[in-house]
């Protein structure tokens, strides 16, 4: 792992893999950090040159005073290609890292050669904003102590956190030592999301993948991008919920390889 100075914060950052493969980045959710990827370096790391970076104020990244914004977020991650010379990637993104990644085709359509949008929204209706205000205020208060287990039983099904402790105890870890600062400053970015109206405007091959027991962004949310990105497709992943790249990895990769291998 290094620690790349970009766009005027240091990003931790993790680039392995063949020097002359494709190139995929991706991208986290809140409260967890490059390390949520280990089953998808696993599946891809014999043909892709992998990118994990930790996204601000998480991980070994630097933090910055709250609050962030998705805008800045994508430049983090534009500034880190710039630097690292990378001139095409596919863009892998989870939660908010599928944020993330809508605004950065937006933005950057000329360096992406795909994106995958997993588990993730376009929009935050006027419901959100209550509940963000309440995870900023319990973040600053009671620290992310508070924020575990709630978080994890709106990630994973409650069989697999009982029967799978090998999984869910690592992310347990990564949000629990998520910067307080860090997590406000994306909890506010996600508030603010809307970009629904301008998915038309992506224009790169893109695959949207949801857990179809995902209660933080449902099903319904991904059938809106989908809906609303011309060209791409749609797939559910059975018995999954938020984090379907963890629970479910078998048929993550799948769908993940076979979307990659397609664009060759």
């Amino acid at each position: 792992m290094s620690r790349i100075e970009a766009n005027g914060i240091g990003i931790a950052c993790d680039f392995t893999g063949p020097m002359d493969a494709p190139v995929v980045a991706f991208s986290h959710s809140i409260s967890t950090d490059m390390g949520m990827w280990a089953p998808q370096v696993d599946a891809l790391s014999g043909s892709y040159r992998i990118l994990r970076f930790d996204t601000r104020g998480h991980g070994a990244s630097g933090v910055s005073p709250a609050p962030y914004s998705l805008d800045q977020l994508a430049d983090d991650l534009y500034a880190l290609l710039q630097v690292l010379d990378v001139e095409r990637t596919h863009l892998v993104g989870l939660s908010m890292g599928g944020m993330i990644g809508q605004t950065f085709a937006l933005k950057h359509p000329e360096m992406l050669h795909g994106l995958v949008l997993a588990d993730t929204s376009a929009r935050m209706g006027p419901e959100s904003g209550p509940i963000w205000d309440e995870r900023v205020a319990t973040a600053r208060t009671l620290g992310m102590e508070a924020h575990v287990e709630p978080t994890i039983g709106r990630w994973f099904t409650p069989g697999f956190i009982s029967a799978h402790p090998e999984v869910v105890d690592p992310v347990r870890a990564m949000i629990r030592r998520t910067p307080v600062e860090g997590y406000v400053g994306c909890g506010l970015a996600i508030k603010e999301l809307d970009v629904l109206d301008r998915l038309p405007g992506i224009s790169v091959p893109t695959l949207v993948m949801v857990g179809d027991q995902d209660p933080a962004t449902p099903v319904e949310a991904s059938r809106a991008i989908h809906a609303r990105i011309p060209g791409s497709r749609l797939a559910t992943i059975p018995s999954a919920s938020h984090l379907s790249n963890l629970e479910q990895p078998k048929e993550f990769n799948r769908l993940l390889l076979g979307f990659l291998e397609g664009l060759k």
